[in-house]
């Protein structure tokens, strides 16, 4: 598992990086350790972070409240970063965010020490340092529901309402209440010496589907909401080699070749505008391999809510190359942008590609290196790419080129970018 720490302010997509080089540690007056309330919201979310939002808007919420959330954790598995959630984590205030590690939208949200954050629900307050989450109190809060499951091997009764539930660890000695999962004493629960279990966690989870979500294999059941009809956001973007890029949800079609009014008018107004410096790898080409400035003609459309950037040439202002970026964590551009969900067909694929259809040689934001090169063939030797390894703590990526496509491969074998071009 792979942790970055983000400390003190900065840009979002360099708080990562910033806290992965162990930056001193800042605290601010008025964010002591279980300090902060928050708005609990079942099967909606909790304080400013909503079930489904993508995990970009909630570094921007992070970025926006510098002073509450100061220490943040993002954790992932570094391997196969799309095997497990992405975590970001707030370890002054017990709770954290599971993102979805294939589409990068928030799943579920755990508060797994409830005593570190207030809650409020309606215009009552719960959890924090003062006000114990008993199971009397959220009974008495939330109002009654059905019998819970207990979990035999951890010892943990869940009580579940819509998109929400609330963990509560049962004593040995007091087990005997619980017949196969059931609980045999009536609610709101308590033990013949008067005490009543404390919540050890509080799970808020889309209610949409009857799924009870709580510790454990509970825990997966937890799933995305659909999105909202017409959402760009993981739009199906199909490309052929060779010939260009096809939006699956506005039907826009930008072909090599487009001017930058044609790209306007079919994307609208571009995230930003910059100029592309020369080629590093120009050094290699038959061409003068003595640059005279750090700049070219050539500039770039950034579209960072589409991950995508669009080069034109500076002469003809036309299209010569299309980027793609997986946003995965773990690469220097993570959280830079937003994931770009393409599938890529060879040009020789006939017809027009139905929605959805990946036949076993298209290449996804998914593929892992080793796939390509079963696609593609072998890629030959890799240019190495440091992306400035005194300021990058995730190392250098590889660069592998074929007939109108690039690669650059992250350490893990997967995509970190992916260049289309016309050979």
């Amino acid at each position: 598992m792979q942790q970055y720490q983000r400390m003190g302010t900065g840009g979002a997509g360099a708080a990562a990086a910033a806290g992965a080089a162990a930056v001193m540690r800042r605290r601010c007056e008025g964010t002591a350790m279980g300090a902060i309330t928050l708005d609990l919201r079942p099967g909606q979310g909790i304080g400013p972070f909503s079930l489904g939002m993508p995990i970009s808007e909630a570094f921007a919420q992070i970025e926006h409240q510098p002073n509450i959330y100061d220490v943040v954790h993002v954790k992932y598995l570094d391997e196969e970063p799309l095997k497990l959630d992405i975590v970001i984590s707030f370890p002054d205030h017990g709770f954290h965010l599971r993102f979805d590690p294939l589409s990068q939208r928030l799943r579920l949200i755990e508060i797994y020490d409830v005593k570190r954050l207030q809650m409020r629900y309606a215009t009552s307050l719960i959890g924090g340092p003062s006000t114990l989450a008993t199971f009397v109190a959220v009974y008495a809060l939330f109002g009654p529901t059905f019998p819970g499951i207990y979990d035999n091997e951890r010892g943990i009764y869940t009580l579940f309402y819509p998109g929400l539930s609330f963990a509560f660890p049962i004593p040995g000695q007091y087990t005997k209440f619980f017949n196969n999962g059931e609980v045999l004493a009536e609610l709101p629960l308590e033990f013949p010496d008067g005490t009543t279990p404390v919540t050890c966690r509080v799970s808020v989870y889309d209610g949409s589907s009857d799924s009870k979500v709580g510790v454990g294999s509970l825990m997966d059941k937890a799933a995305v909401p659909a999105l909202p009809a017409g959402s760009l956001y993981m739009e199906e973007v199909r490309a052929k080699l060779g010939e260009g890029l096809l939006f699956t949800v506005g039907g826009q079609h930008i072909p090599f070749g487009s001017s930058p009014q044609d790209v306007w008018t079919e994307l609208g107004r571009p995230c930003g505008i910059h100029q592309k410096q020369v080629d590093q790898m120009v050094i290699h080409s038959a061409s003068d391999p003595k640059p005279k400035t750090t700049l070219c003609g050539d500039y770039f459309y950034n579209y960072f809510s589409r991950g995508l950037d669009i080069l034109f040439d500076g002469q003809t202002h036309k299209i010569k190359k299309f980027v793609l970026h997986t946003n995965i964590p773990g690469h220097s551009d993570f959280n830079s942008y937003m994931k770009c969900n393409f599938i890529i067909y060879d040009a020789e694929t006939e017809g027009t590609i139905q929605s959805g259809s990946i036949s076993k040689n298209c290449i996804t934001s998914s593929t892992k290196w080793d796939q390509v090169k079963e696609i593609l063939g072998d890629g030959g030797r890799a240019a190495i790419q440091t992306q400035g390894s005194m300021n990058n703590p995730f190392g250098s990526t590889f660069v592998y080129g074929y007939q109108n496509i690039a690669f650059e491969v992250m350490k893990n074998g997967y995509l970190a970018t992916v260049t289309l071009f016309q050979s």
